[in-house]
């Protein structure tokens, strides 16, 4: 179609150009530069008047497409509403019921998800009303609003005057040839001054008719783009704002869960704690921790070896277990092996022998 309209547009120019040739042949050197046919502002605002029928023409069918597309936008947005509310509802009646017997983590998690998804669907309602009041209604008013029409109207009757004056532009030519064919006629002679005055008048209604058609159509032209642009910004500004919206929404939502989640988790992870087993300890590597309390002030106590131990060099002792050692503390430390000089007694299983080492060796 618009291959059609372009090259309908290109025929009608060429007529013109033609009908431009043709009236300058029959009128000659009179009238001149006068005559309506030769112009050039004339054909400058014919032009003009069409560029801006062709504008505001394809503006209108960008407006309908809007409108179109926005009508089917809310539809399937209701739908998508209402699918989401019953899931809201779905979610908190199974909050509401909690029927799990070992924990409400889920029924919390579903409460608070139907409240997040019914705010949701809210901000989505909200934002299909934006469309409907600040988009399609204001487009749909100046398609079908009388701006547009008065200045197709305008243009229509421009064009059939000019097309009138074209004619009449022809009849005065041929009164003129009449004219200088035959002697003085005042019949001839009153035809052409007749036939001028009628054009006077139709190139002066013509050229009324031209500026307020001209002026007019690009008063719709600049109306048409302004609002145009401004309801697609109003549409993209209301669509950011319900993704913003919802973006915080969830943001919320999952924090919650998480939250929800990680408190269900601790239990089960302080029990796993509770069953490690205590942590490697060199100084308890080699000895028990049982002792006699009463000895603690002494500065020495009594041990079993738990671990074996093979000498490496003369300044070793091999430790078998079961073993029993007394740890003495030269100073007044902590009891860390690195920092102990110790006394070490062997001593049997019927306590018949001993073997003394002096201070100063270790068995580590």
């Amino acid at each position: 179609m618009d291959a059609i309209r372009k090259q309908a547009t290109k025929l009608r120019e060429q007529v013109a150009k033609q009908q431009q040739a043709v009236l300058k042949h029959f009128v000659g050197g009179i009238g001149g530069s006068d005559n309506i046919a030769s112009d050039e502002f004339e054909l400058q605002q014919h032009q003009r008047l069409e560029k801006l029928y062709i504008s505001t023409r394809a503006a209108k069918h960008f407006q309908r497409d809007i409108v179109r597309g926005i009508e089917g936008y809310i539809v399937t947005g209701n739908k998508q509403v209402e699918i989401g509310t019953k899931l809201s509802d779905d979610s908190r009646k199974y909050g509401c019921e909690n029927t799990c017997t070992s924990g409400n983590s889920l029924s919390k998690v579903a409460l608070s998800y139907s409240r997040s998804r019914a705010q949701i669907e809210k901000e989505r309602d909200n934002m299909l009303k934006l469309f409907r009041t600040q988009v399609t209604e204001p487009l749909r008013a100046m398609i079908v609003g009388s701006p547009l029409e008065d200045a197709r109207h305008l243009a229509q009757k421009y064009d059939r005057v000019r097309q009138e004056t074209e004619s009449q532009v022809i009849d005065v030519a041929r009164c003129q040839a009449r004219v200088r064919e035959t002697n003085v006629n005042p019949e001839n002679i009153s035809k052409l001054e007749a036939s001028e005055m009628k054009l006077h008048e139709l190139k002066s209604n013509m050229a009324t008719l031209g500026k307020e058609a001209a002026s007019a159509m690009a008063a719709v032209e600049g109306q048409q783009q302004r609002l145009t642009l401004q309801r697609l910004i109003a549409m993209v500004e209301a669509e950011r704002t319900y993704h913003q919206r919802v973006l915080e929404i969830l943001n919320q939502l999952e924090a919650e869960m998480l939250s929800e989640r990680q408190n269900n988790e601790t239990p089960h992870v302080v029990a796993a704690d509770s069953t490690k087993p205590p942590p490697y300890n060199l100084s308890e590597n080699f000895v028990s921790q049982t002792f006699d309390r009463s000895t603690d002030g002494m500065g020495y106590f009594l041990g079993e070896v738990i671990h074996a131990y093979q000498a490496e060099s003369d300044v070793e002792l091999t430790l078998s277990l079961g073993d029993y050692v007394v740890v003495r503390k030269e100073e007044l430390r902590f009891w860390s092996i690195e920092e102990l000089f110790i006394e070490l007694f062997i001593v049997s299983q019927h306590w018949d022998s001993s073997v003394q080492f002096s201070p100063g060796r270790t068995f580590l």
